[in-house]
């Protein structure tokens, strides 16, 4: 696991954004899976910044969802799939047909799950998988003991998770779904390179347990230590309880420029 410590959010952002736009100049056609929430934002601004200036043709892109709420109707404002087309996709100018989702309003919510892993490994998998991190060391909606072998599957929202979430629906919390489709830790370990970024002081004690702890279901996080291939970026706030800050900083100042991410 490469762990990289930036000054800001922003400053992970661009990173990242590099790291994608790397890709797709070597593979244009290159399936990118990505988050929700405020933490990516300075990813997609930083990505949309470099398509605009010509500087990566992001035109044959594919772009896959992590979760999905379960029981809003199709082109609700507040489900993923809204938020990853207004945020994601309309930014890169990708069409909608570039875009994956699990089926959130799908009568049969198990085969929906079944039917988007199915999905994923049909497009060729996931080439780069953006991650955030919740306090508790979840991913996805994978919380605290969740297996480590799971798949896409349906999650049930903690009453504390629907509360956090309500200022999304205007406060209401009997507006927030109580169940979510998330694709498991063992999907997300697929994924060829997997990227977390992490800020905010918040964070910075699930950081820790992720990188330095035991690989463990009460941090599901902490999987990523059994991944081939994943890099784990936080601010200085969230890198704030890591033990071997010094060896990270050492380690990625001496890294060499053509090895990217």
């Amino acid at each position: 696991m490469e762990v990289v410590i930036v000054p800001d959010a922003a400053a992970g952002g661009d990173i990242i954004a590099e790291a994608m736009a790397a890709l797709l100049r070597r593979k244009p056609d290159a399936l990118l899976g990505v988050a929700t929430g405020s933490t990516p934002l300075p990813v997609y601004t930083a990505l949309a910044a470099r398509v605009h200036d010509g500087a990566v043709d992001a035109s044959r892109a594919r772009v896959c969802q992590l979760d999905e709420y379960v029981g809003l109707p199709t082109g609700h404002p507040e489900s993923y799939r809204s938020v990853v087309l207004r945020e994601v996709v309309e930014p890169l100018g990708l069409s909608p047909e570039s875009f994956m989702g699990p089926d959130g309003a799908a009568d049969d919510v198990q085969a929906a799950c079944e039917a988007y892993d199915a999905a994923l490994a049909a497009a060729g998998g996931v080439d780069l998988q953006l991650l955030g991190i919740g306090t508790d060391g979840h991913i996805g909606f994978n919380e605290p003991c969740s297996s480590l072998a799971s798949r896409t599957r349906i999650k049930t929202l903690t009453e504390q998770t629907r509360i956090d979430n309500a200022r999304f629906f205007g406060g209401d919390i009997a507006a927030v779904p109580h169940h979510v489709i998330t694709q498991g830790i063992g999907t997300i370990l697929e994924a060829r390179h997997l990227v977390l970024l992490a800020t905010s002081e918040g964070k910075a004690e699930a950081v820790a347990a992720t990188v330095e702890g035991p690989v463990s279901a009460v941090v599901p996080a902490s999987a990523l230590q059994l991944h081939a291939h994943a890099t784990v970026i936080v601010d200085e706030a969230a890198a704030s309880k890591l033990k071997l800050a010094p060896y990270f900083r050492a380690t990625y100042a001496s890294k060499p420029a053509w090895q990217g991410l």
